[in-house]
């Protein structure tokens, strides 16, 4: 005996939503979307043309595909015709392709996402899952989708247009030389700009003119000669101007797009090449991408952003702002790893935004090591004399202040040092071992008191027991949700093109795995 089986027989309910599971992702992300305050969807409004989609409906269908692991417009509009979830959040319609493509790369969707992340957070608040405590932050970088061959680097650019440079003045010195160009106005003797190189052309094309006359009005063959071998120079310089100012317009537009970047690619001019750590080549290749930085509670993520810049220590502060200007107000304790650690960044933290640092330094756990503490040669060991100022070296030498010094960094900020110098090394026993310094020289210390003091209070902060279990939560709370992306969503590498559209997909990505990850503990907790 078989169960009943009629193909042609219409079978009820025709609600699609009667086939999902009580606790479906489908049901989350409706939820989740319908939470977007209405004046989000207001800049989506058009008065002609035929009646678009609900942007509702078209940001639920995309979230849910990205939940499924599946990035390809096509790939999302074949689930709407397969899929029961995705058919019951369409509601019947089917965009195509094209339509999705063009939807999740709209400029007004980034304002969406952001209430995504905004409401998302409001509703782990509600249920309890998170507790304000404290923000994890790290970063990881991601490939973008350019030619892994196509790059430009700032060096060689620079290199280029210096030579143009050289060349260009020195060929303007010829001419000024053979009286063939008279001399043009400059805004300065080291460079022509490419309005200057533009009138020497016009200058160059009278002087060819002129000759050209000439040759017409004569009809004597040697002299007819010799003004076209005179004319010859000329039209070389010419040519050659004209070469000039093609290249220097492009190494201008390359330095355009590099900003303050040191490399960009051609198919992707906002993706910087960097050091992926999963090297398929194994040989250390950069590849063009994005530095993703998030900020998780719980293992969700909270707020994201992306920088071109490959390194972590310059773009906390940004981060932050971002943090605080579109996502959530920062809670108390602010946590990241050894990356992030810097003056610049403990002294935003602990002083315009008054937040407590848990933040490590690139030498913390060095110095946790009792070789570090027992290395007689190293300057943080030595003995400090308050009141003199001075240190005792090894050799007993008293180490004395010289002179203040201050370096800027790239992005302007200032570090005050103190420069102390040994009163003689000469004839040291321990020279070798305790200075690089020529013969003659004396061994140099710089010493940074704020730095100092920021270490001292990262090291008492970490050595207390509550916001010492804080820190040790990052590694099983930020950490995790790059896991959770690359491998179990299996999103590693983007499919569009340009920051803007890059962080719209970064978005709907971290968002997914945000929903997949609350649809598994809303099953745990029922």
């Amino acid at each position: 005996m078989f169960k009943n089986y009629n193909m042609n027989q219409l079978v009820l309910p025709l609600d699609l939503e009667v086939n999902l599971q009580n606790n479906d992702i489908a049901f989350h992300i409706h939820c989740l979307v319908e939470s977007i305050p209405q004046e989000a969807f207001e800049p989506f409004l058009r008065n002609e043309g035929c009646p678009a989609y609900h942007p509702r409906m078209m940001l639920k269908i995309i979230l849910c595909g990205y939940t499924q692991s599946v990035f390809s417009g096509r790939k999302i509009e074949a689930l709407l015709k397969d899929s029961i979830r995705m058919m019951w959040l369409a509601q019947g319609y089917e965009p195509s392709y094209r339509t999705i493509n063009r939807f999740r790369v709209q400029p007004e969707v980034k304002e969406l996402i952001r209430q995504c992340f905004v409401q998302f957070r409001c509703q782990l608040v509600q249920e309890k899952l998170i507790d304000q405590e404290a923000i994890f932050i790290d970063g990881t970088k991601i490939e973008a989708n350019a030619n892994k061959f196509t790059f430009v680097w700032k060096k060689s650019i620079e290199k280029y247009h210096q030579g143009l440079i050289e060349k260009s003045n020195q060929l303007y010195n010829e001419l000024l030389e053979k009286e063939i160009l008279p001399e043009i106005e400059r805004e300065s003797e080291e460079e022509l700009t490419l309005e200057e190189l533009a009138r020497i052309v016009q200058k160059a094309d009278d002087v060819i003119n002129d000759y050209d006359k000439k040759i017409e009005a004569s009809s004597d063959n040697t002299e007819r000669k010799t003004l076209r071998s005179e004319r010859k120079f000329p039209k070389q310089v010419r040519k050659q101007l004209l070469d000039y100012i093609v290249r220097k317009q492009k190494y201008e537009r390359h330095f355009e797009i590099f900003g303050t970047r040191n490399s960009y690619s051609k198919t992707d001019h906002d993706a910087t090449f960097m050091r992926m750590k999963d090297d398929y080549m194994k040989n250390g290749q950069l590849k063009p991408g994005y530095n993703v930085q998030i900020s998780t509670e719980g293992q969700y993520t909270l707020a994201y952003s992306l920088f071109s810049n490959p390194t972590d220590t310059r773009t906390l502060i940004p981060f932050l702002d971002e943090i605080e200007q579109h996502y959530l107000p920062l809670p108390k304790y602010i946590v990241a790893d050894a990356g992030y650690g810097s003056e610049q960044n403990y002294d935003d933290i602990l002083s315009n935004r008054k937040r407590e640092a848990l933040i490590t330094y690139n030498m913390y756990l060095k110095e946790q090591n009792k070789k570090y503490k027992q290395n007689e040669f190293n300057s943080v060991n030595w003995l400090y004399d308050e009141e003199k100022d001075t240190y005792t070296c090894p050799n007993q030498q008293r180490v004395v202040f010289k002179y203040h010094s201050v370096r800027t960094d790239k992005s302007g900020f200032e570090r005050e040092f103190k420069i102390y110098e040994c009163e003689d090394c000469s004839d040291c026993p321990f020279r070798s071992l305790c200075t690089k310094a020529k013969e003659g020289n004396h061994r140099k210390i710089m010493v940074n008191k704020k730095w100092e003091q920021q270490k001292e209070y990262v090291r008492a902060k970490l050595s207390e027991e509550k916001t010492n279990s804080i820190y040790r939560r990052r590694k099983i709370d930020v950490e995790p949700v790059f896991g959770f992306l690359k491998a179990n969503l299996c999103f590693t590498r983007f499919s569009v093109r340009g920051k803007s559209k890059v962080e719209n997909e970064m978005g709907l990505a971290l968002m997914a795995v945000n929903l997949r990850k609350f649809t598994v503990n809303t099953l745990v907790r029922t």
